[in-house]
């Protein structure tokens, strides 16, 4: 477990207004954190005991500022365990939001759409996963604040999702909703692989968000999921994958993705308690 002591001291020096709500955007998503108001923006590797970011469409920083009168701080990018990392050091960044104040993560990711009725280009609001991963970032000692044993009946909270639905019926955003399976990766899937998921219940496959959603519900942090379906998954998709594909994705989703966001934060500004919505 690391010490977050001269981690958030240094991001405290620079983020001086208290997040409400964290987001995480995955590949192909990070453009969003370039809409804040009144940005304060960190490279990873700036902060003591960070590491940058490796993968393509991950920028590697914070970003903090107001979106749709919230305030937020945001990750451009994520860790993965496919760099390397441990599932703790991926989760790392959740704690440290959480410790500057944030009670609610919006977390979003690209993944391969495994449900037949799901097309390229879809946004799943997750409504549960499965840890294919293997590994679980609260292995070891119980950080301060982090439950022992946190609840995981309802990882993703069904009124965040609420908002969510709603707020893509106004703004014309359409959306789906499904089970998120966690792999390592870096590889894709066999179409073996996604027969197999299909089986065991899955609609999307990713390699992220798991081990953040699994840390914030440690702490008590409220979680929203969703998921880009950026392709079909293998034996599915006619073609190769591709991670461009996956950027291309988020490219061509780009404004939907950030309707949805805006609509969602906004309703969230107007909760009569953001520390307990």
């Amino acid at each position: 477990m690391h010490d977050l002591t001269e981690i958030l001291a240094a991001l405290r020096e620079r983020v001086t207004r208290r997040p409400r709500v964290m987001m995480v955007l995955g590949s192909g998503l990070g453009d969003l954190a370039d809409e804040l108001e009144e940005p304060v923006q960190i490279t990873f590797d700036e902060i003591p005991g960070l590491s940058r970011a490796t993968v393509a469409g991950h920028r590697g920083r914070f970003v903090a500022g107001r979106l749709e009168g919230v305030e937020c701080i945001a990750l451009q990018g994520r860790y993965h365990l496919y760099e390397g990392h441990s599932a703790a050091q991926v989760a790392l960044p959740i704690r440290l939001m959480a410790a500057l104040g944030a009670r609610i993560l919006i977390v979003t990711n690209a993944a391969g759409g495994i449900n037949p009725a799901f097309r390229a280009g879809d946004l799943m609001l997750i409504d549960d996963h499965i840890n294919f991963m293997f590994s679980n970032p609260l292995i070891g000692p119980v950080a301060p604040g982090e439950l022992r044993f946190p609840d995981m009946t309802e990882p993703y909270d069904r009124g965040l999702q609420r908002l969510a639905e709603e707020a893509g019926l106004e703004r014309g955003v359409h959306t789906v909703r499904g089970v998120y399976a966690a792999v390592t990766g870096p590889s894709y899937e066999t179409p073996a692989e996604i027969r197999m998921l299909a089986r065991l219940g899955a609609d999307a496959v990713g390699m992220s968000t798991v081990p953040e959603v699994i840390t914030a519900r440690a702490i008590g942090v409220k979680v929203l999921g969703i998921s880009l379906i950026a392709n079909l998954a293998a034996g599915i998709a006619k073609n190769p994958l591709s991670h461009d594909e996956v950027l291309a994705a988020g490219i061509e989703a780009r404004s939907r993705f950030t309707a949805l966001i805006r609509g969602t934060l906004a309703s969230i500004s107007r909760l009569p308690d953001l520390e307990t919505a």
